[in-house]
This record gives C-alpha cells, structure tokens and sequence, in this order.
C-alpha cells in the first residue's frame, strides 16, 4: 500500500479545504469554538495566541472576537519572512489592526516593542496545521515557522491544533525531529 509522501497529503487536504462549502465551513468552525470555550486551558488563559484563518482552514476570527469578550488579550504571528520567523503581537481591534502580510495571510499591520509578546507571556497557543494524526503531530505548510515557533515554548505553554474531521489521518509519513506535536487538537 503506497504511503503518501507530506507533499502528497498536504495537497490532497488543501484541496478539500478549498472545496469545503463556505457555510460549511462556518458551522464546523463554530462545533470547534464550543469545544474551544469548554477547554480548561482556554478558561484559564489571560493571553491567546491565534492565528488568522485563510485558504479554507477553521475559521479564528469569531474565536478571536470571544476570547476579546471574555476579557483576554488576544495575539496574532507577525511574520518576518527573511528570518522565517513569527512574532507573537498583541491585537486590539481585529478590523483595524490587521492587513495582508506574506502569503496573502492577515497579520497584525505594524510591530512594534510594546506590542510585541513574549514566549512567557503566552498561555495558550492555538495552531493551524493542514493535517494532524492521532498522535497531535500536525502537517503544517511546508514553511516550518510553526515548528520552530513551537520549539521555543516553554513545556509548559499548552497548545491546541485547529481541523475538520478530514484533516484527521492516522499517521504521517515518517516525522522529522524539528516537528513539535500539539497538546490536543479539536475537531468538528
């Protein structure tokens, strides 16, 4: 039985992503949001880093919004594509803070050293992934800046993978070091 290759897999689910009803799409990602309010580490959390759905993936905006709600300071990676590197940045206003970074994703507008976070100052973080297994391995872009993003966490820091049901397979091929799982991963 032929294993696909990551390349394989993650194209086969970025196409069901891209072909997933709009409205679908919307109603799956608010299964997942309920799911996300009932978590321990969400409730306990002062300070969330998300990230800005695009290209199909669950929806974080209405999430984003919530958790605002709720009192918590909310963050968003600021992309430094030269060094491959995210920043964690603080978000006040999800319709005036953001604008199209690197890979046509949203990204805090500006930077700068007061709104910047730093790892210790997270205590949640949640993550996209094209795919995880069963094991919260995640099957990200292919770009690496989660999984060195990640690395650098404190043990400590929970962090929750985003995905459909059909962004669940029971395993990758063969994991690299560099990739970090995920504490859990909530589906719809």
């Amino acid at each position: 039985m032929h294993t696909p290759t990551k390349t394989e897999l993650r194209q086969k689910i970025l196409t069901l992503l891209r072909k997933q009803k709009e409205e679908e799409r919307l109603a799956k990602s608010l299964v997942i949001l309920n799911k996300l309010l009932k978590r321990p580490e969400f409730q306990k959390a002062l300070t969330v880093l998300f990230y800005a759905a695009f290209d199909g993936e669950v929806d974080t905006f209405e999430m984003m919004q919530r958790a605002q709600q709720l009192g918590k300071k909310i963050g968003l990676p600021y992309i430094v594509r030269k060094e491959k590197r995210m920043i964690p940045t603080v978000v006040e206003s999800i319709e005036e803070d953001l604008a199209i970074g690197p890979y046509g994703v949203k990204q805090p507008r500006e930077i700068s050293r007061k709104k910047t976070l730093s790892t210790d100052e997270l205590d949640l973080v949640i993550v996209p992934g094209v795919a995880f297994d069963r094991h919260n391995h995640r099957l990200g872009r292919g770009q690496g800046y989660y999984d060195r993003f990640l690395k650098g966490l404190s043990a400590r820091t929970p962090t929750i993978g985003l995905a459909f049901d059909f962004q669940i397979v029971d395993r990758f091929p063969p994991k690299e070091e560099h990739d970090v799982p995920v504490s859990c991963v909530l589906v719809s």
